[in-house]
């Protein structure tokens, strides 16, 4: 099955990052959120990735295509440029880096990788985001159900502290930027069956979230899998910071691998 990376926005609100590369090319622990993402599928088993590219695109088009050389020990001879491999640690992924357009909205992305997702149920996800949702769990509950496409729907942490004071203004709780208020957002994660490029009507002005998703649901066509463990969007420069120091801190609860 294949697994389809959103991977060209503009990345704007993290523009200490983006203005020199692609948001899924900002770093964490020293390598590419997009690296992260794609080895919590590739524990699960799917290592076959079609990345949608857009802004500053050709940056992952680099990073794969020397990704062999840098994974690996090299002698190289420059008088007859012959390279000779040794230990090579570089992963079992087949990549496939498209083009998809500098201002192209979310669902026109992933319109134009139709001939590559075929007439196949396919993995869909943001390059921007980690979790330690369980992948086999999730592919399990779509099938059962049935349905077009199945979204993750996490609780993201809030902003803000919580108090909860009594007539007399004593703090009765105080909880330090607890999960959001029992609202569930869509966490990236999905799985979808082909059918659902039909509800993708304008080509590239089409909005996947706004317009698809919000379509198929009034069409009965989407479920949501809960999952209240760990996920964490690097939208800011304070996400990348904090993703950062659970990484150093051993607290990285992503790596499943």
């Amino acid at each position: 099955m294949k697994v389809v990376i959103l991977a060209g926005g503009f990345g704007t609100r993290l523009s200490e990052e983006t203005d020199s590369r692609p948001k899924p090319m900002v770093e964490i622990g020293g390598k590419p959120m997009l690296w992260h993402i794609m080895k919590i599928y590739s524990h699960y088993g799917f290592n076959d990735f079609i990345i949608l590219l857009g802004y500053k695109g050709y940056f992952i088009k680099e990073y794969f295509a020397n990704y062999f050389i840098h994974q690996s020990d090299v002698t190289i001879d420059l008088a007859t440029n012959k390279t000779e491999i040794h230990n090579n640690n570089s992963e079992k992924w087949k990549v496939t880096l498209l083009d998809t357009g500098l201002n192209t909205m979310t669902g026109g992305r992933i319109l134009r990788a139709k001939k590559f997702i075929g007439n196949n149920t396919f993995m869909l996800t943001y390059g921007d985001g980690v979790s330690d949702v369980n992948i086999e769990e999730l592919l399990i509950f779509h099938k059962k159900h049935g349905k077009t496409a199945t979204i993750t729907a996490v609780q993201p942490e809030g902003k803000y502290g919580i108090i909860n004071m009594s007539k007399n203004n004593q703090v009765k709780l105080f909880v330090e930027k607890p999960k959001g208020d029992d609202s569930w957002i869509n966490g990236g994660f999905m799985v979808c069956e082909p059918i659902i490029l039909k509800y993708i009507k304008n080509q590239d002005d089409t909005n996947f979230e706004q317009e698809t998703l919000i379509n198929l649901s009034k069409d009965n066509g989407l479920m949501a899998y809960k999952h209240d463990g760990f996920w964490k969007c690097m939208d800011t420069l304070r996400d990348k910071n904090q993703l950062n120091q659970l990484w150093e801190e051993g607290k990285a609860k992503w790596k499943i691998w």
